[in-house]
Order: C-alpha cells, then structure tokens, then sequence
C-alpha cells in the first residue's frame, strides 16, 4: 500500500469530565491525540449538569487538536469510533437543534424522589421492559424530569 492510501482511525472519548480524540495508525500507534476539560454544573446539592453545547465546542476542539497533532485531514480518517459518558441525558429543539436545557449527567440523583413513588406494580413493569433496576442512573427517569420541569421539552413555549 502507498503512503498515498494509508487511512487512520479515530477514537473519540466524550467523557465525564473532558473529551478526547486520538488517532491511530493501521499499526495501532497512536499518531495524534488532544484532550479538552469541560466544566461540571451544580446547581444544587444531588444535581449534575454539563452545557450540551460546550460539550459540541469541546469535541470539535478535540478533532481539530488531534488531526493536527497527526497532520493529517479528516478525510484521511477511514472510521471513528465513539464512547460517551453512559446514562448523561439531552433535549433538542427539532427545528434548530439547540439544547432546551442543560443535559442531565447519569450521576445525578433528582428523580431519586419520583422513582421513590413508583408502586411495586410499576417498578415491575420497567423491570419487566427493559430489564433495568430502578435507579436514578438511568435516562428514562431523567427525561421524566425534563418533561415535567421545562415546557419547552413538551413542545410548550
């Protein structure tokens, strides 16, 4: 193979704390890498939030980082794979994409209150369906708590 034909993959890590793209050659060397810290909101006392589009700057700021590390282009990438930071949970505007609030970290605890009123038959039934433990962990009871609390997420402006 050519020098003129050799494709490298990407690996982006959207993480609890920071995002990070490396780039690895079709060795398994890494040949570029950047890594970029995000901040951690905390409005109160159990609640953990990261802005949705700080976390966008973030991971394009990562890309650029690391594609110039390497010197090479975007186009030169063959694939990327992606991880993210688990149960962390996001609503967009369908029209303009924008977040409607800040996104909800999976470390957050506020619905711990609303999965505390579900009764055993309803705590079954979720079990049953989608065969998770009842936890605040888990997306669903955050966007629970998005619908309830920020209109706009119902589509009510």
């Amino acid at each position: 193979m050519s020098l003129l034909h050799v494709r490298y993959i990407g690996s982006l890590d959207q993480g609890t704390s920071s995002t990070r793209f490396m780039i690895f050659d079709h060795g398994g060397k890494v040949v570029g890498q950047h890594q970029v810290e995000h901040r951690q909101i905390l409005p109160q006392a159990g609640w953990v939030e990261h802005d949705a589009n700080e976390i966008w700057e973030r991971t394009q700021e990562s890309i650029v980082g690391a594609l110039k590390q390497a010197d090479i282009l975007g186009s030169d990438l063959a694939g990327i794979g992606i991880t993210n930071q688990r149960e962390t949970t996001v609503v967009w505007d369908v029209t303009t994409g924008e977040p409607l609030s800040n996104a909800i970290v999976w470390q957050d605890t506020r619905s711990t209150e609303f999965l505390a009123g579900l009764s055993q038959d309803e705590q079954t039934t979720i079990r049953f369906k989608t065969g998770l433990t009842i936890a605040p962990y888990f997306a669903g009871s955050k966007m629970n708590w998005l619908l309830t609390n920020v209109p706009a997420a119902r589509g009510v402006n």
